[in-house]
Order: C-alpha cells, then structure tokens, then sequence
C-alpha cells in the first residue's frame, strides 16, 4: 500500500501525514508514506484543495484534515 499526501509542507498536510501513520499503527499495517509538495504532481491528481489524502493512486480526501479515526475507516474499505 502506498499513501500520499498531498500538500504543500504546511502544517496541515504535516498533521495528516501524522493522523496516517496513527491510522496505520491503529490496524498494524505497513504501508510507504510519501510526502507529494510539487505544484505540477499535486495538479496532476486534479487536486485543487489540498491537504489530500492518495491511497494507491486513489484521492481518498481533499481540503481537509482527516483525523485517525477517519482515515482508519478509509483503510479499512481497503
């Protein structure tokens, strides 16, 4: 499983990143977590909101700060 997110190194998207990993701890999953800051990748996923939450390839949330609980129930339909 790949997660990226997608954002611009604010503090929001540093918090989903964080909620991401607690998510992944949560339901012992492993998955590579890549931090996506490229104005032209972020467009390419159509992404006009960011922070945005990309699991295997898939925009998942955008323009919102997912809390573990959120992003637990994501993976979970995973």
């Amino acid at each position: 499983m790949v997660i990226k997110i997608l954002g611009s190194g604010c503090k929001s998207c540093t918090t989903l990143k964080e909620n991401a990993e607690a998510a992944l701890k949560e339901l012992g999953l492993q998955a590579q977590i890549i931090k996506v800051e490229d104005f032209a990748d972020i467009m390419a996923y159509g992404v006009m909101s960011t922070p945005a939450l990309v699991v295997d390839e898939k925009v998942v949330s955008y323009g919102k700060v997912l809390k573990p609980k959120e992003i637990v129930k994501i993976l979970e339909k995973k």
